[in-house]
């Protein structure tokens, strides 16, 4: 039987540390067994990190956000990439967290340095597929990927 995982402050300042370490940015801890059907992480996160724009199609891949620490931006888009939505994500704050259905366009800033989100959505794992890939904006790694996050952050100033 596997032990309880306490979500403390250990537990943050580690995740912080290593993302902060980690070129991308960002750091994984995972709650679950790979083949559970529940995906629970939390996830230390840096200002620098870039989360573009994506969706999950899968109809059981509806997916809940939830700051810990820290703040973080999230930017719902359509379609095309016109924003729909905007909303400052914060631990404590008025608004903590968002539950988004399957098929929705969202991408997240990193407001705050040592930020924490706690994610949970349907297993198993499968990587952002064709058509999940928001078309209008550049993908990890890709050129133009240091203007698209400054015009996602200008959002939040």
């Amino acid at each position: 039987m596997r032990q309880p995982a306490f979500i403390d402050q250990s537990l943050f300042a580690g995740l912080a540390e290593q993302a902060a370490a980690n070129p991308r940015g960002r750091q994984h801890h995972n709650f679950h067994a790979m083949e559970e059907p529940c995906h629970r992480m939390a996830v230390g996160l840096q200002p620098d990190t870039y989360i573009p724009p994506h969706r999950h199609l899968s109809d059981d891949k509806a997916e809940a956000l939830i700051v810990l620490k820290g703040r973080i931006g999230l930017l719902l888009f359509d379609e095309q990439g016109a924003v729909t939505d905007q909303r400052v994500l914060q631990a404590g704050g008025d608004c903590l967290g968002v539950d988004l259905a399957p098929g929705t366009y969202h991408g997240l800033v990193v407001l705050e340095a040592d930020s924490i989100l706690f994610e949970c959505k349907a297993g198993p794992y499968r990587p952002v597929g064709e058509g999940e890939h928001a078309h209008w904006a550049p993908r990890e790694g890709e050129a133009g990927v240091a203007a698209y996050q400054a015009w996602m952050r200008a959002h939040f100033a």
